[in-house]
């Protein structure tokens, strides 16, 4: 586990060393769907053999190209919750999902973003008692007891709870799950 962080901080640490996109007027268009059609050439160029696919290694590549070294173990930690099981790459909607967090996490963070994000990490340390990075159904089902909520008492309704928004399925949450489903059925004030 300690492994897939440092590789995760040394990828985003090689990736945030580029040079800052952010501070380009092309690089984020407030057009939505202008947005969606340059990603999907992004995507349609990353996927060298063009089956709808990008694997780990046409994204090294692609990276390589454009001046971000990361190795591939680096990229698999970051990307792989990204990717549905049974599948050997992205499939686009997956691409589109992982641009989003990213966009977030290098461009998107104002003064508001920045408290929500901080409540987030916040609210998620709660659950993640042992704080090795994910929320196991035993850790949920420990808080929702804590709590008096009678959903904590049964595993099945706890792992059915946590299947719900376990992208990957791997069984536990990840930061990343958590913030996607925290936004979803948060409230904007």
């Amino acid at each position: 586990m300690e492994m897939e962080l440092d590789a995760s901080y040394q990828c985003n640490r090689s990736l945030s060393n580029s040079k800052n996109p952010s501070s380009s007027s092309s690089f984020r268009l407030r057009s939505p769907s202008l947005n969606s059609l340059r990603l999907r050439r992004i995507f349609d160029l990353f996927d060298k053999n063009s089956d709808n696919m990008i694997t780990m290694d046409e994204l090294g590549q692609a990276l390589g190209l454009l001046g971000l070294d990361a190795g591939l173990s680096e990229l698999e930690s970051m990307v792989q919750s990204y990717i549905e099981p049974g599948n050997t790459g992205l499939r686009f909607e997956d691409f589109e999902t992982l641009h989003r967090s990213l966009n977030d996490v290098f461009f998107g963070l104002d003064d508001e973003n920045i408290d929500e994000e901080s409540d987030l990490t916040e609210a998620f340390k709660v659950f993640d008692e042992d704080g090795d990075g994910y929320i196991s159904a035993k850790e949920l089902q420990v808080v929702l007891g804590k709590l008096g909520l009678q959903e904590g008492m049964e595993i099945e309704r706890v792992e059915k709870m946590i299947s719900s928004v376990d992208r990957n399925h791997d069984g536990r949450v990840d930061f990343f799950e958590f913030k996607d489903m925290m936004r979803s059925v948060m409230i904007p004030s």
